[in-house]
């Protein structure tokens, strides 16, 4: 195997414990060990070993004696990821402001007018699958990767929460009135007035992941 192909095999087996461990597939406290790993997923052990020492980086398991134990997401660790994004996405909003293209407004707004569509459906399946393209079109817009870069690794780990908020229909009509706000303020390159749409969103984004997870 060339170390091309063992890269891209190392980051398919990351990617698979990764979403596990996020979704509760694995649970916590479960022990994990090479062999077993080996069985279930049918791959040697070097890209599984590579795979769960960067597991071990994002402090999602634990290394033991008898095998690594999955930690997953304790509620401080989601209090915590929950506040940096709310101060990166707000940095990133300005930015988004500063760069936008046409091109890439008019897809934006392609993307809201569809939430906002799936919204009146009541289709919250799809409503997540455009806030998360919403969003990514902000990213993208920023230009600003080392932003991107420090906002991914913790975008994956609330997935699961932030589809279970947006299942609140409330919270998804909500969002999208915010998105629309954010989508002026963007088009019309308001930097700080974008900063502060994007911090009051993610805020509410917060607090309503944070809300669902106590019910």
């Amino acid at each position: 195997m060339n170390a091309k192909n063992y890269v891209s095999l190392a980051d398919r087996v990351f990617d698979r414990l990764e979403r596990d461990i996020i979704s509760g597939a694995y649970k916590k406290g479960e022990v994990l060990t090479e062999l077993r790993l080996v069985e279930e997923l049918g791959v040697s052990r070097t890209p599984i070993r590579e795979a769960l020492r960067r597991l071990g980086q994002e402090h999602l398991i634990r290394e033991t004696p008898k095998g690594s134990v999955v930690l997953g997401i304790t509620r401080r660790d989601l209090e915590d990821i929950l506040m940096m994004r709310v101060r990166i996405e707000g940095l990133v909003a300005y930015y988004a402001a500063q760069n936008r293209t046409d091109e890439q407004l008019s897809e934006m707004l392609h993307t809201l007018e569809l939430q906002e569509y799936y919204v009146a459906k009541g289709d919250t399946a799809h409503v997540v699958e455009m806030d998360v393209r919403f969003h990514d079109l902000i990213y993208i817009m920023a230009d600003h990767q080392m932003l991107t870069d420090a906002l991914q690794p913790m975008l994956r780990k609330i997935m699961k929460f932030r589809r279970e908020s947006m299942d609140i229909l409330s919270r998804a009509e909500r969002s999208v009135r915010e998105h629309r706000g954010l989508y002026e303020a963007i088009a019309s390159g308001e930097r700080d007035k974008a900063e502060s749409l994007m911090t009051y969103h993610v805020e509410n984004a917060r607090q309503s992941i944070l809300d669902a997870c106590q019910e």
